[in-house]
């Protein structure tokens, strides 16, 4: 048979693939209005699906866990403290004959002021902080080891369909010819595709009804698989189809297929429209960047990633339109989940720390094998939130620049209370070996340490929530909560 197959959840395409008798059909594909029959090449656990499934968890196990500094110190800090007080209590008087008592007093007051509570609680507290403000912002992150990776990322990969792009075909251009309108041409697309569910054919339907074009259905509608389709509209009959379609009938002077041709060079869809053997224009559609993409793109270069990169399984000049658009920097198209698997490995090569960008199953082995993985969280795929260690709850682009700043900040916040906790310690060390430190004092400067790293921690719960600086066409940040859309999960899933 022939029909056009959906191959969005494997490759990440943004429209429909045209197969017939001979083509391969990936396994999770979803046929269209065509009846296939389909042989069986290869086992379950042998088709492209059950690969992403196995990639995911070979890539995931790839991945070194991070330890936290403090941790680590602590180990090594508190058995020192508790040598060095029983030092000072021991050897002044052993060593010089001073006076037990003012040697043990001196101890205690060591060991109260090396407490290592301020060092200890300030990580957890402004990493708990900053997890909290992020998802203020809609970005959830699974994790403080997942908070820290942002600031240091060199290399960002981006899938194109639901992330760049919308997600969904669009009119972006119509091109009448011979004396027709842009509303002639929608008119008749618009009443031969009433019927019809193919997301072209509602792309359409949605370009007449923002013109408000009333288009009655066309009699006699008759689908001609992967191609086009015929109709009479008031007796008349119309047509419309592809750049394939025009080349069967031999339909268009050679500068229509001309311009059919640089449409389609452009990384677009051309659906043509006519009656008998003329063609009454062109209908460019293409899967729409998202308004905001150019401005991220620039903001994640102003945040001091080196590269973003395009990772689709579109074709080549589809990516190369929308990377021109965008300000990608690198480009890699038709590739299948294997390929962004290998393509992010590169990357992790040449940059060292690289996330992943992605809303599609197809996305998630790629994104289980960068050192970062962020998932759309509203139109993303359960394999990709899943896989992910952060979700963009509002789908919002705009939030990547603000997870880079906001993990940089919070790096910084730790450094400050770590080195603001060690100077106390250190301080009050000097001063009890030197006889000019309390008792009451160790216990206040080690409480008011711990007081004041923690709200300095806490400050990162309202962190740059007036909105994001990556440029005034950029989206409000506001919360998944306060920008619900269809589809979109509840937090307590992820």
């Amino acid at each position: 048979g022939e029909s056009e197959v959906n191959q969005a959840p494997i490759t990440g395409e943004s429209v429909p693939v045209f197969k017939t008798v001979g083509d391969e059909v990936f396994a999770g594909t979803i046929n269209g209005e065509g009846a296939l029959d389909v042989v069986t090449t290869k086992a379950a656990n042998d088709t492209t699906l059950a690969q992403i499934i196995r990639m995911v968890g070979s890539a995931q196990s790839r991945r070194a866990p991070s330890e936290q500094w403090v941790e680590k110190f602590a180990r090594v800090y508190t058995p020192v403290v508790m040598v060095l007080a029983i030092a000072v209590f021991l050897v002044p008087p052993l060593l010089h004959g001073a006076g037990w008592e003012v040697w043990f007093y001196r101890a205690l007051v060591l060991l109260v002021i090396a407490c290592p509570c301020a060092l200890v609680i300030s990580t957890p507290v402004t990493i708990v902080a900053a997890l909290a403000g992020s998802a203020k912002q809609g970005v959830l992150v699974k994790g403080g080891v997942h908070l820290e990776t942002p600031a240091k990322l060199k290399a960002i990969a981006m899938d194109k369909t639901g992330t760049l792009t919308e997600g969904r075909p669009r009119v972006v251009d119509v091109v009448p010819l011979v004396g027709r309108s842009e509303d002639d041409v929608l008119r008749v697309a618009a009443a031969l595709e009433a019927r019809s569910e193919h997301p072209i054919a509602r792309a359409i339907l949605a370009k007449a009804a923002e013109r408000g074009l009333a288009a009655q259905p066309a009699d006699a509608v008759q689908a001609i698989t992967g191609r086009g389709m015929t109709g009479r509209i008031s007796g008349r009959e119309v047509w419309l189809g592809s750049r394939r379609y025009l080349d069967e009938r031999k339909i268009g002077s050679p500068a229509v297929l001309d311009q059919a041709d640089t449409l389609s060079g452009a990384g677009r869809t051309v659906v043509a429209v006519g009656d008998g053997e003329e063609v009454w224009g062109l209908i460019a559609v293409a899967d729409a960047v998202r308004a905001e993409a150019k401005d991220i793109v620039t903001a994640l270069h102003r945040a001091g990633v080196e590269k973003v990169v395009m990772l689709t399984g579109d074709n080549q000049a589809t990516a190369d339109a929308i990377a021109k658009q965008t300000g990608i920097d690198e480009v890699r198209a038709e590739l299948l989940p294997g390929d962004k698997v290998t393509a992010v490995e590169d990357l992790v090569r040449r940059y060292g720390s690289v996330a992943m960008v992605g809303d599609g199953v197809n996305d998630a082995p790629a994104m289980g094998r960068a050192s970062l993985g962020i998932a759309m969280g509203a139109m993303g795929s359960d394999a990709a939130i899943e896989t992910a260690d952060v979700a963009l709850m509002s789908d919002d682009l705009s939030r990547l620049p603000w997870l880079v700043r906001h993990s940089r900040a919070t790096l910084a916040v730790i450094r400050q209370n770590v080195a603001f906790s060690i100077a106390v310690k250190l301080l009050f060390t000097v001063l009890t070996v030197l006889g000019l430190a309390s008792l009451w004092g160790a216990i206040a400067a080690d409480v008011g340490a711990s007081l004041l790293v923690v709200l300095n921690g806490l400050r990162l719960l309202n962190r740059d929530q007036g909105g994001p600086k990556a440029g005034p066409s950029v989206g409000t940040g506001s919360p998944a909560s306060e920008r619900h859309q269809p589809g979109m999960r509840p937090a307590s899933a992820h």
